[in-house]
């Protein structure tokens, strides 16, 4: 180019240009037509995606804004509650793919479906075809019939009616809870469930506040103070909520109950915007405990909280039908086992395979059909005999198709609140030291109240006996009577007045509502609650006091100050009012709350007596914190550890007189702490306990979570079972440990070791190592340490906490119990029991493999998820150590009986084919083949389902007796090829003698042969049988004589004239003596020499 001038090197370019021209055309019309064909493809690509997407994927949780006022019109789940497992649509394919994933049934399914091949057929078409369909239509009405059940128990939960606003409406709407909808703003009443997930707008108490139950969510019991939206509390009318712009921010829906982030903000010039926490919201499932209650809906259906919570029902499979479904395999090898050696022997020549075919056919009889209609039908009568037990009234099987898991139970884990306990809290003890008050003695607590107090009332201004009342223990007063005795009336005053005072309860005044539906949360006539009462309220007849608190706990102790003559008339956030015995009220400035937290283990008060001027400081708590707060004594250790025993839930209360000075430098130290920028905590804790020193100790009150009926009894009788009990709550870690041992799920015995709060994996494993260490150890853990456990060292923490006596598990989400569950099914193959109460329990009770619902305080969410369903915890003993142990016992009976039957006359074909040149040739023709599996043989082998090896008083005396049954030696391999020789020795008796002893005709091998065989099976029926009822006598006699009568009728199948001889009555006994008489003798030895452990006790 360096002799090119720019005119020549700018022509050859565009030469060039003009050269590809053509050819770059070409190529971009070929890529353009490329590019449509590829863009059509991924276009098309896409669409499928998404529709595939639509369809199949779960919904993206997403977070939303939602208008207050105005119903959503994004597409969200809707409102309702499914236990149900299918639908319409769903209902045949899963059933049926239920039923043929079982290889018996599947194996059935083939053989019914070659009969419609002619060159293969060997018999009528009903042989093979009536009893599979007869199976399946059993097992599809009986799913039919459990899952409409659950669907009438599901419309009726959804079907519970609210109150909703209406925009334009002066009253509100009743809407089913299925109806509402994202934006919906609902009332909910006092004692009313919670439909969906709500953020509370406004509440009929002035302050905004509202108490509800979260017992169905987390287990626990305290009430818990949930707080209405500032900006709408201070609005007029509810129906002003129409009026202003506002809106409300949620985050996506979560599983996280203990938390929430949102945000509520005006749109109108007031420009003001709220954080939302989870104290502004009411979740679906909990209850409101006063009042009423207004909110919008945030989250329905799939989306709550409570169902986020919970697992998708599943269908379950007992570990007995598994058992089965692994012997049928061995069977189907036997079968194919023995079509081969008939076609060895035979020769394979000519068309063979259509010869092993029928081979296959006609030893197929060792895999019976009729073992799925038995125990199907084995499994109802189980159901039925539960729900008829009087000793266990009310039980309800919901799940007909795993009543012998119950026999076969190795772990239990149970729900606390509701279920071991009544959630009923009860004071039992008052101890002052030298003098302990108890249930038989408060009235003695009463008359010291009135005497001090009365004595207060005589005199208008403080009196002498004022001055002595307040004067400290041991001065000497002017009022009549001894020392002791003043200074007994005192310490009783001042420890009953601590305990009045010391708290965070607020008594509610409710007028009992005349009418409520259909009005609002201003209606008059509807639940109305006033924290403010007048000094004349207990003229009102129709009022009653309500007292809410965070803990049942402190609930019971202002309770008992009532019951004594001391009452709590009235508290707000800075005063509470006290009424005397005499009917005076003292009032109270309450001057700091300082409130119980899991790490101080105490709560307390600085108040202010109005009268007096005295300022008190009243702390009380644990007995582990508050022994080094007290001055010192010698009694506080010792008589907490004897309370503790009793299992009783102790309480030490302390008192401190503080001067004005004092509180004043307290104050101002208290102020300038919670202003601190960093180290706040630390150093507000520091100034609160520069006044926890040397304080007066006044008593220790004694509390008592009730326990169910019978708990101790039943556990100790569980326990004696070989089944291991844990216990999953979400309690405190203190409560838990309390139940656990009043419980007596813990012994005396043994130790008890609580497991240290861990958060990285080497505090994990310190802790393990620590743990290892100890014998015979209950352990107590936490929900987070759990966690943390099974994440870095899941094997080592399951075997060690398998090897305990009993778990109890406190701070646990409803998701950990069911993860729990399936660990320790995957850990130990062992067969694990749940039983609970509340919403929180149905993941749990879901995922193991026998589901049982307690009929508690806590609602009917678990009781409907259960497999079964009963009223009382007592009740769980007799359900697995009597009911359980018969289930499994007969089925496995019944199973192996039946297994016996179909061998004995597949082993009698195989010697008849053998013997006549190796012939595909059925032995029985058409009738007689079902006949033998129905009218001959059916009621005598299904009355084994009324036979019992104890009687269930010696089951109940006897709980060891269980412990055989987890092992599974009723039914096991060893058992099984005992029968699998009994039916070859049998079958080869009654066949070969039938042979040896016939002379002319073939008619008469098939008479004495099916004779023979029918009597050995009633006689076999007879020997199988432990406990004799008068139905299975009925049953014996009623197949004979209808054998007798077909003998005479079925002139095809018999020779009449035969029949009548004694050549043929001889020949038959015979053949049926020789093929019992040994397994008889066998049967005594036995018992004589090797009884089975439950012979010795009958």
């Amino acid at each position: 180019m360096t002799g090119m001038s720019y005119k020549d090197a700018e022509r050859v370019r565009t030469t060039a240009c003009d050269d590809s021209d053509c050819e770059s055309e070409t190529e971009s019309q070929l890529a353009d037509c490329e590019s449509q064909d590829t863009s059509l493809y991924y276009d098309n690509k896409r669409c499928c995606h998404s529709m595939w997407r639509r369809c199949c994927r779960e919904r993206e949780l997403k977070p939303r804004t939602i208008v207050v006022g105005r119903t959503s019109t994004e597409k969200f789940p809707a409102n309702v509650i499914r236990n149900q497992k299918y639908n319409i649509v769903t209902f045949l394919p899963l059933v049926l793919f239920q039923q043929f994933k079982f290889f018996l049934n599947l194996y059935f399914l083939i053989m019914a479906t070659s009969q419609f091949i002619p060159d293969i057929r060997i018999g009528y078409l009903y042989t093979y075809w009536g009893p599979l369909s007869f199976v399946l239509t059993v097992t599809i009405c009986r799913e039919a019939i459990d899952d409409f059940r659950r669907h009438q128990r599901d419309k009726e939960v959804n079907s519970q009616r609210y109150r909703r606003l209406v925009r334009g409406r002066d009253t509100p709407e009743l809407v089913p809870s299925s109806k509402l909808r994202v934006g919906d703003l609902i009332v909910v009443e006092k004692d009313q469930r919670v439909p969906a997930d709500l953020v509370l707008l406004r509440t009929t108490e002035r302050s905004g506040a509202c108490f509800v139950r979260t017992d169905q969510l987390d287990g626990e019991t305290d009430w818990k103070l949930r707080l209405a939206v500032p900006a709408t509390q201070k609005l007029d009318s509810d129906f002003q909520l129409f009026d202003i712009k506002a809106s409300l921010f949620v985050e996506k829906p979560q599983r996280d109950i203990h938390s929430f982030i949102g945000t509520f903000t005006r749109h109108d010039g007031f420009g003001s915007e709220d954080s939302l926490d989870v104290e502004n919201t009411l979740w679906a499932n909990c209850v409101v405990a006063s009042g009423s209650a207004l909110g919008v809906v945030i989250y329905t259906g799939s989306e709550t909280r409570s169902v986020m919570n919970n697992s998708q029902p599943r269908s379950k499979v007992g570990l007995l039908d598994m058992e089965i479904n692994q012997l049928t395999k061995v069977l189907f090898c036997a079968v194919i086992g023995l079509a081969l050696v008939m076609m060895c022997l035979k020769g394979f020549s000519g068309p063979w395979y259509r010869y092993m075919f029928r081979f296959v056919l006609l030893f197929s009889y060792i895999i019976p059909i009729s073992l799925r209609v038995n125990l199907d039908m084995g499994k109802a009568f189980y159901s039925w005999s539960i729900q008829r037990d009087g000793e266990i009234s009310g039980t309800v099987v919901r799940s007909t198709t795993i009543p012998e898991e119950l026999g076969r139970i190795s772990y239990l884990l149970s729900d606390k609140t509701g279920t071991l306990t009544q959630n009923e809290m009860v004071f039992k003890k008052l101890h002052l030291g030298t003098v302990s008050y108890g249930t038989e003695t408060f009235d003695e607590v009463a008359s010291h109240l009135k005497t001090a107090y009365s004595q207060h009332q005589q005199s208008d201004g403080p009196s002498p006996t004022r001055e002595v009342l307040l004067m400290p223990l041991g001065t000497s007063g002017s009022v009549s009577g001894t020392k002791v005795r003043r200074s007994e009336v005192t310490r009783v005053q001042e420890a009953v007045k601590a305990v009045a005072l010391c708290h965070n309860v607020t008594p509610v005044w409710e007028e009992e509502p005349e009418a409520v539906a259909g009005s609002s949360l201003e209606s008059p006539v509807s639940v109305e609650s006033q924290t403010e009462a007048d000094q004349h309220y207990w003229q009102k007849n129709q009022q009653s006091c309500v007292y809410q608190a965070s803990s049942p706990d402190e609930v019971a102790l202002v309770r008992w100050t009532e019951q004594v003559g001391l009452a709590l008339v009235r508290r707000d956030l800075v005063s509470m009012q006290l009424r005397t015995p005499s009917g005076h009220i003292f009032s109270y400035s309450i001057l700091q709350i300082f409130p119980f937290t899991s790490e101080t283990k105490r709560m307390g008060v600085i108040v202010k007596e109005n009268q007096t001027g005295e300022i008190t400081f009243y702390l009380k708590g644990a007995d582990v914190v508050m022994s080094s707060i007290v001055q010192y004594n010698d009694w506080l250790e010792e008589e907490c550890g004897n309370m503790a025993r009793e299992g009783l839930r102790t309480l030490v209360v302390a008192k401190k007189t503080l001067t004005e000075e004092q509180y004043l430098d307290f104050e101002s130290r208290y102020n300038a702490a919670r202003m601190s920028v960093s180290d706040r905590v630390s150093r507000v804790a520091a100034v609160v306990e520069s006044l926890e020193r040397e304080m007066e100790l006044l008593c220790v009150t004694g509390v008592e979570d009730r326990l169910q009926d019978r708990v101790r009894p039943t556990l100790e009788l569980l326990r004696n079972a070989g089944i291991k009990i844990w216990m999953l709550t979400g309690d405190k870690l203190e409560t838990a440990t309390c139940i656990a041992k009043s419980s007596h799920l813990v012994s005396r015995t043994q130790g008890l070791h609580v497991f240290k709060s861990v958060m990285t994996r080497t505090d994990a494993h310190l802790e393990l190592n620590t743990f290892r260490k100890k014998q015979d150890c209950a352990l107590v853990i936490s929900g987070d340490s759990l966690e943390v456990c099974l994440q870095y060292y899941q094997h080592e923490f399951l075997e060690l906490a398998c090897g305990c006596p009993a778990v109890v598990c406190c701070r646990c989400s409803p998701t950990q119990k069911a993860e729990v569950v399936r660990l320790i099914q995957r850990h130990t193959g062992k067969r694990a029991a749940a039983v609970g109460d509340g919403g929180n329990d149905v993941s749990m009770i879901q995922a193991a493999d026998a589901g049982i619902g307690i009929q508690g305080q806590e609602g009917l969410q678990a009781s409907l998820a259960a497999d079964f369903s009963i009223p009382q915890f007592q009740h769980l003993a007799r359900l697995l150590l009597v009911h359980g142990r018969r289930s499994y016992k007969r089925s496995a009976a019944l199973s192996q009986f039946v297994i016996h039957r179909g061998l004995i006359i597949s082993t009698m074909q195989a010697v008849f084919s053998s013997v006549f040149y190796f012939s595909s040739v059925p032995l029985y023709q058409g009738f007689l083949m079902v006949g033998y599996a129905t009218l001959y043989t059916m009621f005598p082998v299904f009355s084994l389902v009324l036979d019992k090896d104890v009687s269930s008083k010696i089951a109940l005396t006897y709980p060891e007796l269980y412990k055989e049954l987890s092992k599974g030696r009723s039914l096991s391999y060893k058992t099984f090829f005992m029968w699998v020789l009994i039916s070859i020795y049998q079958g080869g008796v009654i066949m070969y003698g039938a042979l040896i002893l016939f002379e002319d005709e073939f008619i008469h091998i098939v008479a004495i042969s099916f004779t023979a065989l029918i009597l050995t099976e009633l006689i076999m029926v007879a020997l199988t049988i432990r406990t004799w009822h008068y139905i299975m006598v009925l049953a014996e006699f009623f197949s004979l004589g209808l054998y007798i009568l077909s003998l005479i009728v079925m002139k095809d199948s018999f020779d009449s004239s035969f029949i009548q001889t004694t050549d043929f009555l001889w020949k038959v006994l015979v053949i049926t003596l020789v093929s019992c008489l040994p397994l008889y003798i066998l049967k005594f030895l036995r018992k004589k020499f090797s009884p089975p452990s439950y012979s010795k006790l009958s």
